[in-house]
């Protein structure tokens, strides 16, 4: 076994060389934001669609723009506005009078990495068209259905829901993100290393691609093979039923809990996880790996009660309290 993962820790080595090369180019436009830019990278290697949330002006659109031109992939901007319709996402049936019949036209979400910039702005019926496509990797339009290209990924950006204008996103939506990252102000010497960078009339810093997308795909196959233990595997699962019912695991916070995580927190964590361990150079996982990454796995799949709501208590304070008191192995 110690000689399989000294193996794959080489290959690892050898295959997250475009990490490295990935956040140096977003770096020349980037200032700080360590935590959005790793977040980004597990979602990208684990196969899953990224949530940013944050009050504007954070670089949340900036980031997502520079990691889609740092790639060789094709990038499509969707501004979520209040009279977006489903077609101006998905694409629609095109009437052609000539000869009397239909044509598809495809929409915007035919590309490998789309950035769904305030989703929160436009109504659930838009929301929700992306559904399918952040699933099953399709779209149908009309009586046919099209695959996506490989890598798909969806990153979106949201303002908070206090916010006037915004729309709360469906639940059934918000689950198929496997991340939900809260985007914080920079620091003092990050805000004076953004004014000296970016203070300049129309100043534009142009990022070369350096990476292809078979290098993500063959990441993503190392990535499947980080070694994870039986013990780790059983602690995953016990953070997720200790969402559902707490007092089974002698913790104290039932009537904070509205809903639980769903199965999907179960795939998603182990993934995300595997991910972080390969971005460490690691090809095993810890439970420092299931304990950093696992907020961002959970914040948005714990729903909180009224009660909870009325002590000012947050999803956070849930998962973390889960956290702290579910046994580590």
């Amino acid at each position: 076994m110690d000689q399989g993962i000294a193996a794959l820790n080489e290959q690892i080595k050898r295959e997250s060389e475009f990490v490295r090369q990935l956040t140096a180019a977003i770096g020349q436009v980037i200032v700080g934001q360590k935590y959005l830019i790793d977040r980004l990278l597990v979602g990208l290697l684990a196969d899953g669609h990224v949530l940013l949330e944050g009050v504007p002006g954070l670089a949340k659109t900036m980031t997502v723009k520079t990691l889609a031109t740092a790639m060789q992939t094709t990038f499509r901007r969707i501004q979520f506005t209040p009279d977006l319709l489903p077609a101006d996402v998905i694409g629609t049936l095109i009437y052609n009078p000539k000869d009397g019949e239909f044509r598809i036209k495809k929409g915007p979400v035919f590309a490998n990495v789309i950035l769904a910039d305030e989703i929160n702005r436009a109504p659930a019926k838009v929301q929700s068209a992306l559904l399918e496509a952040m699933q099953e990797r399709q779209v149908t339009i009309g009586e046919e259905t099209f695959s996506l290209p490989s890598p798909f990924l969806v990153l979106a950006t949201q303002n908070p829901i206090e916010q006037e204008g915004t729309y709360p996103l469906p639940e059934a939506q918000i689950d198929r993100f496997m991340l939900k990252l809260a985007v914080g102000y920079p620091t003092k010497a990050e805000e004076r290393a953004i004014m000296d960078r970016m203070a300049e009339t129309g100043k534009q810093i142009t990022v070369q691609p350096v990476v292809s997308p078979d290098q993500i795909l063959r990441a993503r196959k190392v990535v499947d093979s980080v070694y994870m233990d039986e013990k780790i595997k059983n602690y995953i699962v016990d953070l997720v039923l200790a969402t559902r019912d707490p007092r089974a695991y002698h913790i104290e916070i039932a009537d904070w809990i509205q809903y639980g995580a769903s199965p999907r927190a179960t795939i998603y964590l182990a993934l995300a996880a595997k991910a972080y361990a390969f971005l460490q150079g690691r090809g095993y996982v810890t439970p420092q790996d299931v304990k950093t990454i696992g907020l961002d796995v959970l914040r948005h799949r714990v729903i909180v009660s009224y009660e909870a709501e009325a002590e000012d208590v947050t999803s956070e304070t849930v998962i973390k309290r889960i956290f702290d008191e579910v046994p580590v192995p």
